[in-house]
């Protein structure tokens, strides 16, 4: 299989500046794949040219011309679904069948629902002043700078960009430099699907070159990032030390699982268990904190042990393989570090080890694997319990009551989502309102995702919302237009109280 590995600029692709690219590996053959084109300041800055040059053209467009070539996106993305889940495979290690089974069909719908959108970019009106009917319209920014994770590279494309566009902006796009090679396949579908040039450009590059210079760009008003708390942070002090533009981040989450006594308990373990391991743990919303109640703690661990232990690890081209390798070697060290924290702080249920990989066609044992990993009753002092450890590790502790579950599932910094498994109704409402939570699961857990609900997350783990009409609201300006139509006397007597 060939590799686009080039910067893409107004519809062309564009080697970037001789001597300037890095690596991607294969995380389970630990091999490299190729060498990618990185951008610099002076590609940034013609990418930027060419998202203002398109500006003008496709933010006037009516609203169904600008939903025509989201259609055929999403068509041509099922029509590729093969070659895009293999590129996001050899460069982040989730297993080939959960990408063709979920997230090539997640691009494709949110570019389909978000095509639909497009009459739905609605303002208000009102008439509560006499001698005026005033109304507010939605505008978009202009150009809009998108930055994306390696963890689900297709999903977090069509997120960002596909509200970006259908509300009129034009584009720059970085995909992470762990995992870029499924947008610059997309890159070559959105020129086929009938993108004007200069509408979507993305550049290749880590954060602290091509990154920064997308969010220290004066000309850049919007930028919308999702990855790490810290790096959030650091966005946030270029759009404030450049031209304030504005910022909507998804960061990371210490997501809880609260279940009752009166749960069932075999699906609890199901769903909590699936949430945790599929995509190696990588995943912000995974529920990687489960609160169970002390009643129903044996009967939950052996479940969630049984299957824990069932879990098959390996080549993530094999339909068999359920769990691959971590995205690289510093992700593993990060996760080992952590556990080794859970160990001293708590007790080891299973795992707590890089699993030694598997045998390649050289006899080496190879692949950056870490086995399925319990903790149990971690003190929430611990690190391991306060930040996001990003792996296939479930730290499961006990409680007593509703009002202690409650208390210690606010116990963090994160705020993404939560998970509350119970058959008593009321309590699922009451507990699901009394959760600091972006979102709330009752009786299920990630991966879930409505594209007509909104996601996004409170305290530490973002700023503003994605999907649904809310996701339209990221990407557009809002104005008020005060129309008059009677005689300036009655107008300025009635809302001036002039004499």
């Amino acid at each position: 299989m060939s590799y686009e590995t080039r910067n893409f600029i107004n519809n062309e692709f564009i080697p970037g500046i001789p001597g300037k690219s890095f690596p991607i590996f294969n995380p389970y053959t630990e091999s490299k794949i190729c060498n990618i084109h990185e951008a610099q300041q002076e590609d940034v800055n013609i990418a930027v040219h060419a998202a203002e040059n398109a500006l003008s053209s496709w933010s006037t467009r009516n609203a169904n011309e600008r939903a025509a070539p989201l259609f055929k996106l999403a068509q041509l993305i099922r029509q590729n679904a093969e070659e895009l889940a293999i590129l996001d495979s050899i460069c982040m290690g989730k297993p080939l069948e959960l990408l063709k089974r979920m997230d090539i069909p997640a691009c494709a719908g949110i570019f389909e629902y978000y095509a639909g959108c497009a009459n739905h970019i609605l303002g208000e009106t009102s008439l509560g002043m006499k001698s005026f009917m005033n109304l507010t319209v939605r505008q978009p920014y202009g150009v809009v700078g998108l930055i994306i994770p390696w963890n689900v590279p297709m999903i977090m494309f069509a997120f960002k960009v596909a509200p970006a566009l259908i509300t009129g902006n034009t584009v720059i796009l970085k995909p992470s430099e762990k995992a870029p090679l499924s947008s610059l396949k997309m890159a070559s579908l959105i020129i086929e699907a009938g993108f004007p040039p200069g509408v979507v450009n993305i550049v290749n590059g880590d954060g602290p070159t091509t990154g920064s210079a997308i969010a220290l760009h004066p000309k850049i008003r919007k930028i919308s990032f999702t990855g790490s708390v810290a790096t959030g942070r650091k966005i946030m002090r270029m759009a404030a030390d450049s031209n304030l533009k504005n910022v909507s981040l998804e960061l990371g989450g210490k997501s809880p699982a609260i279940i009752f006594e009166d749960a069932d308990i075999v699906a609890a373990a199901r769903y909590t268990h699936f949430s945790i391991n599929h995509n190696s743990g990588q995943h912000c919303q995974a529920n990687s904190r489960v609160l169970v109640h002390r009643k129903v703690e044996d009967a939950y661990m052996e479940e969630l042990k049984r299957l824990a232990s069932q879990v098959k690890l390996g080549d993530p081209m094999d339909k068999q393989t359920f769990q691959g390798p971590q995205v690289d070697g510093p992700q593993v060290k990060q996760i080992i570090d952590l556990i080794d924290h859970g160990k001293q702080d708590g007790t080891l249920v299973m795992g707590g080890e890089k699993h030694p990989g598997t045998v390649t066609n050289h006899h080496n044992r190879k692949g950056h694997f870490v086995r399925p990993t319990i903790l149990l009753n971690v003190s929430r002092s611990s690190p391991a319990y306060q930040q996001e450890i990003f792996g296939p590790v479930v730290i499961v502790n006990t409680f007593d009551s509703e009002e202690a579950a409650i208390e210690e599932a606010n116990g963090t910094e994160f705020g993404l989502f939560a998970s509350v498994y119970t058959k008593d109704l009321e309590r699922a409402i009451r507990v699901s309102h009394a959760i600091h939570s972006g979102a709330v699961g009752v009786n299920c857990s990630v991966p879930l995702r409505a594209v007509d609900m909104p996601i996004g997350g409170w305290k530490q783990s973002g700023i503003g919302r994605e999907l649904s009409l809310h996701g339209l609201n990221m990407y557009t300006e809002l104005k008020t237009i005060f129309l008059k139509y009677g005689s300036d006397e009655t107008a300025m007597a009635s809302n001036w109280h002039t004499e």
